[in-house]
């Protein structure tokens, strides 16, 4: 849902992902290395990303 929602945005847009997935935690962060986007934050079930151009 993240790669389909970011795919629209322009640059600097920031989203919040809510995950209850454990796997949450490493993969959000991966699928940002990978894509070129930025982790900004985790807070409990809530991710941060800054996508990037």
């Amino acid at each position: 849902m993240l790669a389909k929602l970011a795919a629209g945005q322009p640059p600097g847009t920031r989203v919040e992902v809510l995950a209850d997935d454990p796997a949450a935690a490493v993969d959000i962060p991966a699928w940002c290395r990978m894509r070129g986007h930025t982790f900004v934050s985790a807070a409990g079930d809530a991710y941060t990303v800054e996508l990037n151009a």
